[in-house]
């Protein structure tokens, strides 16, 4: 029997992916829900002229995971059994959905992979964004166990029973480390999905200091210590300022 699907898309000053992303996602998924993160670039009017899909604002741009915690919560708090995240940045590809669903049936976390196989029409991966997310799979492999070839892809399906046992509390782009650390300490079951590798714009900003690519690192570090230090021996979580 099929669990209850929905698709979530997290959504930020996307104004020029929007509408075609979405009406790409609704052919392939009856329920979908929108996070607008504080767009100001005429993403939010666009929405507001969908009837089509689900959309929850926030007020402010507070971050990638607090969106998808908003729509975690909003999954769990209207009877979904499985929640598939998708960017709407046109770098994920709708049609893939019904396999994420279908490949959940049976585990907890469903993880897209841009590196798991070779698609025809694969784009070259800016190296930086590679490196660093080759060293972070690695280094979740030898901290925690869980087999990943890529650490930070935002197409994933999740079982809302077991994002339930989780308390996600990273706002940002790290958010993914704090719940690999957490799905570790939950023994959760995870598999790969191979996706194709598609970047339409190398030059995509990560927020400020984050740009810079050993920042970036730094920050997974502090994030991914802070994480399996908390979720894996309950030691007390140190506070570190926002970047």
């Amino acid at each position: 029997m099929n669990l209850k699907s929905l698709t979530a898309l997290p959504v930020f000053n996307e104004v020029q992916y929007v509408d075609e992303v979405l009406d790409q996602v609704k052919q392939y998924s009856e329920h979908v829900l929108v996070v607008d993160d504080g767009s100001t670039d005429g993403t939010a009017e666009k929405l507001a002229s969908r009837s089509d899909v689900t959309v929850v604002c926030h007020e402010e741009n507070q971050g990638y995971g607090a969106a998808l915690r908003t729509a975690f919560q909003y999954a769990s708090d209207n009877g979904f059994e499985i929640v598939v995240t998708i960017d709407c940045d046109g770098q994920h590809e709708p049609q893939r959905i019904p396999l994420f669903v279908q490949a959940c049936q049976d585990v907890d976390i469903v993880s897209g992979s841009r590196y798991l196989k070779v698609f025809d029409g694969d784009s070259v991966p800016p190296e930086t964004r590679r490196a660093i997310n080759m060293q972070v799979a690695a280094e979740i492999q030898r901290r925690l166990g869980i087999r990943l070839t890529d650490a930070f892809c935002g197409f994933k399906a999740y079982r809302v029973s077991a994002l339930n046992k989780l308390d996600l509390a990273e706002n940002g782009y790290a958010m993914p480390l704090e719940l690999w650390a957490q799905a570790a300490a939950n023994k959760l079951d995870i598999i790969e999905l191979p996706v194709p590798l598609i970047y339409l714009d190398e030059s995509r900003s990560f927020g400020g200091v984050l740009d810079d690519a050993h920042t970036r690192l730094e920050y997974y570090h502090l994030v991914l210590d802070r994480s399996i230090s908390a979720a894996l021996h309950g030691d007390e979580i140190l506070e570190f300022p926002s970047v």
